[in-house]
């Protein structure tokens, strides 16, 4: 996962020198791509018992969700 977040780069054009508009576009595109997520996660250690349970947690609901949508 480490290899994973040292290759990823992202790239935001600034555009007329609009900064605040570039800073929202790289906000939306770390969000898309889950660093904030990623950063929060890492900010404290985190057991691996604890990480598999969350893990399972999220698996399940991503799959009830899929389910859900299929369903409809």
């Amino acid at each position: 996962m480490l290899n994973a977040l040292q290759n990823m780069t992202l790239f935001v054009n600034v555009k007329d020198n609009n900064v605040e508009q570039a800073i929202r576009s790289l906000k939306k595109k770390m969000q898309r791509e889950g660093l904030y997520k990623e950063m929060k996660l890492r900010k404290h250690f985190e057991k691996p018992c604890l990480k598999r349970a969350r893990q399972k947690e999220e698996n399940i609901r991503r799959s009830r969700k899929t389910a859900r949508r299929n369903s409809s």
